[in-house]
């Protein structure tokens, strides 16, 4: 049984075997209710902008946000999975909680220095970023945020309605603050800086609720404890890194090469994709417990989510790539005010991508489930150098059609590659039933 400070609620009656169902019920829609509106909030906020800013603006604020989001790599460092699986792996242990909570959140904060180091330096030295160094350092206070917030200790204890409640908060304080002071294109700086403000909040909100209802307390960590964190996480941190890199390069690398307001065409389509694939980080987020608990000796469990997952995903991809295909017109219009070809030919191009993201989520939950981190790691790293490659081939010659097929190929590549090494590991087993 789930002690009370770690529950907030005592367990009635029932076996644990019908709670942690509940429970990933209970996640799932929590993280749906944030993952709609994060559908919802860009549809308001990033057309708003669209129109206000005009394309240059855009594409230079969404150069500066994909810019920081490389220091989000570094300062998260694989936690998200790592401290996950030790926070629901010893969370009925108050003591270990707290060792791994400040171990964790020590690593951060000097990963953070460092980072802030980089991008100082970074600032001084480019002349692209120094001649908008008020952008850059505004977008710089999103990292400080996201390394603030200990969602890995939310997912670890299974509680991601508290992500949801202070993922929500910070969004609509940053929504609010758009239409408030994002009158006119002279404001564009203000972007990053009340998104930062956003994110500063939800950090700040997370650490108060571990704190003030978990009864989270920092300890005195040893310096093996810290070395343990990163040594863990070591793995997962290149595989993150490679998901992140892929996730980002194409802009960055299109804002080398391309005008900014070309950057806007293509950003804003992507964000769309992006927006579009979340069903399948909410799958990640909320079955990836429950998978780490049940990897030993729930084959059948396993089997049975794992399938309904990815029907459910793959059905939901199909939608959504053919009304891109359909709809990318009409929906380009509607939403930025203009006719956009490019921002309407990336969204075709890039159409089926939230599919071929949702289809390896199996492969993900098996692999990292199973501590299979350097297979996991593989497949994500050789993916990120293959996106890299491509952009630095593609881009130069055919611009954001190039960032497009990048996007792609890569996403294509390591959905094949995870299902090769789960096979490989001998993961099939929790996907198809054993032979008779």
């Amino acid at each position: 049984m789930i002690p009370r400070w770690l529950s907030g609620v005592s367990e009635r009656n029932g076996s644990l075997h019908i709670s942690a169902h509940r429970r990933l019920v209970q996640n799932f829609f929590s993280l749906g209710a944030l993952q709609a509106l994060n559908y919802i909030l860009p549809l308001l906020t990033l057309p708003y902008l669209m129109r206000v800013l005009g394309a240059n603006r855009f594409g230079l604020i969404a150069f500066a946000q994909s810019f920081v989001m490389y220091f989000n790599i570094l300062t998260d460092y694989g936690f998200n999975l790592s401290a996950t699986r030790q926070i629901a792996k010893y969370r009925k242990d108050r003591a270990k909680v707290n060792e791994v909570f400040t171990s964790v959140m020590i690593v951060k904060a000097g990963l953070l220095f460092v980072s802030l180091f980089v991008m100082l330096t970074a600032v001084a030295l480019v002349t692209k970023f120094r001649s908008e160094y008020f952008v850059y350092y505004a977008a710089f206070g999103i990292v400080i945020g996201q390394a603030m917030f200990p969602v890995w200790f939310f997912q670890g204890i299974e509680r991601m309605g508290f992500i949801t409640v202070i993922n929500i908060t910070a969004k609509l304080i940053f929504t609010g603050l758009v239409f408030l002071f994002i009158r006119k294109p002279s404001q564009y700086a203000y972007v990053p800086l009340v998104n930062s403000f956003g994110f500063i909040t939800a950090g700040a909100l997370g650490l108060w609720i571990a704190s003030k209802s978990f009864g989270v307390r920092i300890s005195r960590p040893s310096i093996k404890q810290l070395k343990d964190q990163l040594k863990d996480g070591w793995y997962i941190f290149l595989s993150t890194v490679g998901v992140n890199i892929y996730k980002v390069d194409s802009t960055v690398i299109l804002g080398l090469f391309a005008s900014d307001a070309l950057v806007g065409y293509f950003y804003f389509a992507r964000r769309l994709v992006d927006a579009a694939s979340q069903l399948a980080s909410i799958a990640s987020q909320a079955l990836y417990p429950f998978i780490s608990s049940k990897i030993d000796d729930g084959a059948m469990e396993i089997r049975k989510v794992l399938w309904v997952s990815v029907i459910i995903l793959a059905g939901y991809g199909l939608i959504v790539g053919i009304g891109f295909i359909l709809f990318a017109g009409p929906l380009t219009s509607v939403l930025t005010g203009h006719p956009y070809n490019e921002t309407q030919l990336s969204l075709r191009i890039m159409a089926f991508v939230p599919l071929v993201i949702g289809l390896n989520v199996p492969a993900v939950l098996l692999l990292l489930g199973a501590k299979k981190d350097k297979a996991f790691s593989t497949v994500v790293v050789v993916g990120a150098l293959l996106d890299l490659l491509l952009n630095l081939v593609l881009v130069p010659r055919f611009l954001y059609l190039g960032s497009c097929f990048s996007v792609v190929f890569t996403e294509t590549f390591i959905t094949i590659g995870l299902y090769a090494v789960a096979v490989k590991n001998h993961l099939s087993k929790y996907l198809l039933a054993p032979a008779r």
